[in-house]
């Protein structure tokens, strides 16, 4: 019965990660931010988990940057914004995304229940860094 308990401490503070940072952690982030005080955490058992939750709805997947899957806590309907040049994943709040789906629900005969809007491109920072340079 101890063991359950420990692997649901560790349910929930994986969980807890990922909903406590605006970062979009990837699998290796969580793993690492929560290994200091889950010493017997695997990558393994935080890869199980976020598949589970983003299974049950309860995170979602912001797709593959730099070669990473990254989430985010925050279900709500909202877009992303992600670097090309640091990775970085911003919110983007609002937005088109009600207005595209009911447009390719009423253009192609579907019903268009979510859709994923990912803007590309370079962050704040990065243009600021590549215009010191320049």
């Amino acid at each position: 019965m101890e063991r359950r308990q420990n692997y649901s401490r560790k349910r929930e503070a994986i969980l807890n990660a990922v909903r406590g940072t605006k970062l979009h952690p990837s699998a290796e982030w969580v793993y690492h931010e929560l290994k200091p005080s889950y010493p017997d955490l695997s990558l393994g058992t935080v890869y199980r988990n976020l598949a589970q939750f983003k299974s049950d709805g309860v995170i979602v997947s912001v797709g593959t940057v730099n070669g990473q899957e990254r989430f985010d806590g925050a279900t709500n309907p909202h877009s992303h914004f992600v670097c090309d040049k640091c990775g970085s994943v911003l919110d983007i709040e609002g937005g088109p995304r009600t207005d595209v789906c009911s447009e390719v629900s009423r253009r192609y005969g579907v019903s268009a229940e979510r859709c994923d809007i990912v803007f590309r491109g370079t962050c704040a920072s990065c243009r600021k860094k590549s215009e010191k340079v320049g």
